[in-house]
């Protein structure tokens, strides 16, 4: 093995910066030469919101999400639908469903799939307190955006079949040839949804 470069403080960082999703050791090393290079306009601020967040951050005890604040932001938000609650899969996919601002209701975080290869039932989700959410009576509307994954569809049709006596309509996203997609560039599977999920014009 070889030896360190720089001091423990710094090795640690690096080590701990590649083990972040999307970064190596080569590029962590990178992220942190960088920062130290900008140490007052990039390290220390960096340090201090790390540190806030480490110190702040919780699960929303309502939906899941992630924030600073229990219940979390979108929940506390008045100006949302609340007949209708979007079920994803993780905190990265309400993210990005609130980027694109695609969904004006709230929110309901399972905080995985299921699985019967990783031993993941429906105990380990939070489907139960989606059930219990769609029987306190405001709910008419559930949508099930899943990852069009076999343990993302398997997990759709348990929450279906869960949901059968609450009372609300289910619906699923539609699945096929993305916004700007060519044809020629698109997978069998792709397709093949589409042509299922055709509608009239």
């Amino acid at each position: 093995m070889a030896s360190p470069l720089t001091g423990p403080e710094i090795e640690r960082l690096i080590d701990l910066l590649a083990k972040l999703p999307g970064l190596g050791p080569r590029s962590a090393r990178r992220a942190v030469l960088h920062l130290i290079k900008k140490k007052e306009a990039l390290l220390v601020p960096l340090a201090r919101a790390v540190s806030d967040a480490a110190e702040k951050a919780m699960i929303c005890s309502t939906c899941g999400n992630v924030d600073t604040r229990d219940p979390c932001t979108i929940c506390c938000d008045q100006r949302r639908d609340p007949s209708s609650i979007c079920v994803i899969e993780d905190v990265g996919d309400l993210w990005a469903l609130e980027r694109a601002g695609a969904h004006k209701g709230y929110y309901h975080v399972l905080g995985g799939t299921l699985s019967a290869l990783d031993g993941i039932g429906p105990d380990d989700l939070s489907i139960g307190k989606l059930v219990e959410r769609c029987h306190a009576g405001e709910v008419k509307e559930v949508i099930l955006a899943m990852n069009a994954t076999v343990d993302g569809q398997a997990t759709a049709h348990y929450i279906t079949d869960q949901l059968e006596s609450a009372g609300v309509a289910v619906y699923r996203l539609a699945h096929g040839v993305p916004v700007g997609g060519e044809l020629d560039y698109l997978d069998d599977g792709t397709l093949s949804a589409a042509m299922r999920a055709k509608r009239p014009v």
